[in-house]
């Protein structure tokens, strides 16, 4: 695919930021040599260094957003900003802007609503065994739960259509947006790529605004929320479960007791098995209304995902067999 066809595309690059003075210059020069036709958008999230104005210089428009958390920058950029095709990567310089334009061709080629740079390398730094072995653990839940369309879930570099971008609800507010940008994805069973590369280290001086423990907690009720909300009956039903294996246990030595001399010894002890046995058929009872309402709510989204036009990437991709025939022809 040549430069020509990119450059013919309106191609959005989003950086939010927060406290990146350090690297921000270099990362939007970075990207304006990689994609000399994109605009380049920086999201400066309150903070208290020169990061706006050092993107400023190296020639980035820069929006101020106040609510603070990742997910708030991304909503607000998906909403305020159109373009054929969306870039989104970190402010920090471990993302190398080089991969840009082959994320671009990816999601052209493949037909795609949004490619996935995978981190290769994500495990070198030793400061970062914690925030792998997390990410190891989110990863392997996330298949088990969700399904196998991705392998790196927390990657911040991804390419997106305008299709992902206006029809992705944006709930969450800080770091799990990349967890909330997956599930919507596999829930609406869109067309996904992933696209390995390499992952770079921050420079020194520059810190990382993720923790481990914090962070971590955040994205894993984050999972435990978008599991109740695309899959309430297999969440609910676990719940049920629990109930119910709760109440047999306290059942089972009242019923021996009972088979054994014909009476009920511990009667307070029946009446709470009974009521957590009765708790578990109601807690599956709603799972099983939820889920309902929740196959009406995907049909829902992925009608309205339907309307939104293709974009012109796709009509790129479809002229791209064409002229190759062309010039081989020639």
């Amino acid at each position: 695919m040549t430069e020509a066809l990119l450059e013919d595309l309106d191609i959005a690059v989003l950086l939010p930021c927060y406290n990146e003075a350090q690297t921000i210059g270099d990362v939007v020069a970075g990207f304006r040599a990689a994609l000399p036709s994109a605009r380049i958008y920086v999201y400066d999230n309150n903070s208290t260094d020169s990061t706006a104005l050092r993107a400023a210089l190296a020639g980035a428009t820069v929006v101020r957003e106040r609510r603070q958390g990742k997910g708030n920058v991304v909503r607000r950029m998906f909403s305020d900003i159109e373009a054929d095709i969306y870039v989104m990567a970190d402010g920090d310089g471990t993302y190398a802007a080089g991969d840009a334009p082959e994320l671009v061709r990816t999601l052209i080629t493949e037909g795609a609503d949004m490619v996935v740079g995978t981190r290769r390398g994500v495990h070198a730094d030793a400061g970062r065994q914690g925030h792998a072995f997390g990410n190891r653990i989110f990863n392997t839940l996330f298949r088990a739960l969700f399904g196998n369309d991705f392998s790196d879930i927390f990657s911040g570099y991804r390419a997106f259509s305008r299709r992902f971008a206006k029809s992705f609800p944006a709930v969450s507010g800080g770091f799990e947006i990349e967890t909330e940008m997956s599930v919507h994805a596999s829930r609406l069973r869109m067309p996904v790529a992933e696209l390995e590369l390499d992952y770079g280290r921050r420079p020194e001086g520059s810190h990382s605004k993720l923790s481990t423990f914090r962070d971590g907690g955040r994205i894993l009720w984050m999972f435990a929320m978008l599991m109740k909300e695309t899959r309430p009956f297999a969440f609910f039903g676990a719940i049920s479960g629990v109930f119910m294996a709760a109440s047999l246990s306290f059942m089972a030595p009242v019923l021996a007791a009972y088979f054994r001399t014909g009476l009920v010894e511990r009667m307070p002890t029946w009446v709470f098995s009974l009521a957590l046995m009765m708790i578990s058929f109601l807690v599956f009872s709603a799972g099983m209304i939820l889920d309902s309402l929740a196959r009406a709510r995907a049909e829902q989204l992925r009608v309205h995902y339907m309307t939104l036009p293709a974009g012109r990437h796709m009509r790129t991709a479809r002229k791209v067999p064409e002229k190759t025939t062309r010039h081989l022809a020639a």
